[in-house]
């Protein structure tokens, strides 16, 4: 069955004046789901029967037609889009198609302003059978029933950013909290892709989560970090134990916590000396 929203593996069925006409002939054998390539993303050489691999979405009409081109979005997923204009019906944002998707008013978090992005979620709307979009994206994540574990790494969407923290979506099915005091990288923007941990599971099923991996197996890639800037420093950074955390945060983008921890990793294995100054690379030797 041709999945619509979706990338779909479908063979060449037949070619025709207005294009290819494709389907899958193994499950659905009358060739009743079959959609039409239009000539412009014909390519050049081709053989019936051969697979295409192809978006299929729907035209002016509502009627499913297949593309070469690639979405910014697929169906049932997020992703930060710009509104290319509105009219009386709601914002229509550019997502990589010739015909631009509509965020009707009454999914519209905020007003949307042509021109500006907006993280929006994807779905089929079941009273029109049409593709629409949402910026209302929390009534698309459950925490009811989590599929994550504590310590588990996972994918993260940056939603929005509050005086408390950074909510992200979680594996794109869930939603956390990133707290900003743990954060130390100031150009953190909605819509953002990164990995992170799971840092906490409450009992009410919110999630925390941090962009570092915690306790122990934090030390390692964090101790390679200053190591190698160290090294581009010529074997001097200006700072200690006794640092202020801001200092820290400044030039190494990671909390004072985690930095005496690597230090002290790296002190154990007389790669460094601390110092009244700072910390120094002790060279290996030859």
């Amino acid at each position: 069955m041709i999945k619509i929203g979706k990338y779909n593996a479908l063979k060449i069925l037949r070619d025709t004046q207005v294009g290819l006409f494709l389907g899958d002939p193994e499950k659905d054998p009358e060739g009743v789901h079959d959609v039409l390539l239009p000539n412009k993303y014909v390519p050049n050489v081709f053989e019936i029967g051969e697979e295409l691999i192809v978006f299929v979405y729907l035209d002016h009409e509502q009627r499913p037609v297949a593309t070469t081109l690639e979405p910014y979005i697929l169906l049932n997923e997020f992703a930060l889009l710009r509104v290319n204009y509105t009219n009386q019906v709601g914002a229509f944002m550019d997502w990589g198609m010739e015909k631009d998707i509509l965020v009707p008013f009454k999914e519209q978090a905020r007003p949307m302003e042509k021109g500006k992005r907006y993280l929006v979620y994807l779905y089929m709307d079941e009273k029109t059978n049409r593709l629409v979009a949402s910026s209302k994206t929390n009534q698309f994540l459950k925490n009811e029933e989590l599929t994550v574990e504590k310590g588990e790494e996972v994918d993260l969407i940056v939603s929005h950013i509050t005086e408390i923290g950074i909510n992200v979506i979680i594996n794109e099915q869930h939603k956390g909290l990133l707290y900003k005091d743990e954060v130390y990288d100031d150009a953190i923007r909605t819509g953002d892709r990164m990995r992170g941990f799971i840092k906490n599971i409450r009992p009410d099923n919110k999630i925390d989560v941090a962009l570092q991996e915690q306790g122990y197996a934090s030390v390692e890639p964090n101790a390679e970090l200053i190591l190698n800037e160290l090294r581009a420093s010529r074997g001097f950074l200006r700072l200690n134990d006794k640092s202020h955390p801001e200092d820290i945060k400044t030039v190494l983008k990671m909390s004072k916590k985690i930095f005496k921890k690597a230090i002290g990793a790296l002190y154990r294995e007389k790669l460094i000396e601390i110092k009244e100054d700072g910390i120094y690379l002790i060279e290996a030797p030859l």
